[in-house]
C-alpha cells in the first residue's frame, strides 16, 4: 500500500487517484503525523442489469400467444 505525504497527494492527484483504483486503498499522511486513506467508492449495480441481446425474431405475436397457450394446457 502506497502512503503519500499530504504535499505530494496535492500535486500528483491524478496518480494518487489512479494508484487507489489499482490498489484498493493509499494513505496520506499529514505533518502532524494523522492519517487518512483514500479507498475507491464501489459502484452499485443491479443483479438484474443485463446487457441485452440482439435477435431477429421472426414469430408474430399470435404465435407467440399459441406456444403459451400450447404449453399451459400440458
Amino acid at each position: 500500500m502506497q502512503v503519500y505525504t499530504y504535499s505530494e497527494a496535492r500535486q500528483k492527484l491524478a496518480v494518487v487517484l489512479k494508484q487507489a483504483e489499482d490498489t484498493g486503498k493509499v494513505l496520506i499522511r499529514r505533518k502532524d503525523g494523522r492519517t487518512f486513506a483514500l479507498v475507491p467508492e464501489k459502484i452499485a449495480s443491479s443483479p438484474l442489469d443485463v446487457p441485452s441481446i440482439k435477435a431477429n425474431i421472426t414469430t408474430t405475436t399470435q404465435e407467440i400467444v399459441d406456444i403459451v397457450r400450447e404449453g399451459r394446457e400440458r
